[in-house]
């Protein structure tokens, strides 16, 4: 059975948010990930499985290990959808802002 497992829900960890933000930068082995963390390196090794199978990491062989990298295609995947929600709560922040400017300057 293939489960397809869900971006969001991938996001929604902080753990695996903040694996997301080691390796954004540089490469990493599953070793060196787990050397930021204070949980068992089986745990963070599920970690880094989820975050590939929803396809936001990429894993790329090199000799006998493996490096753990940001797929940057589907991060923008993910930041195309979140756009309009950001968009949208900006709009009404700053109709809020204008309300209370002017609700202030009445006083």
């Amino acid at each position: 059975m293939n489960l397809r497992r869900d971006v969001f829900q991938a996001l929604a960890d902080p753990t695996r948010r903040a694996i997301l933000l080691l390796v954004a930068s540089q490469s990493l082995t599953a070793g060196a990930i787990a050397s930021n963390f204070d949980t068992a390196r089986p745990t963070v090794s599920k970690h880094l499985q989820i975050l590939t199978e929803c396809e936001l990491l990429e894993q790329k062989q090199n000799g006998r290990e493996i490096h753990y990298h940001i797929n940057a295609k589907k991060m923008k995947e993910v930041a195309d959808f979140i756009e309009p929600f950001r968009n949208m709560w900006d709009d009404r922040f700053n109709k809020l802002e204008s309300i209370m400017k002017e609700y202030q300057t009445r006083k």
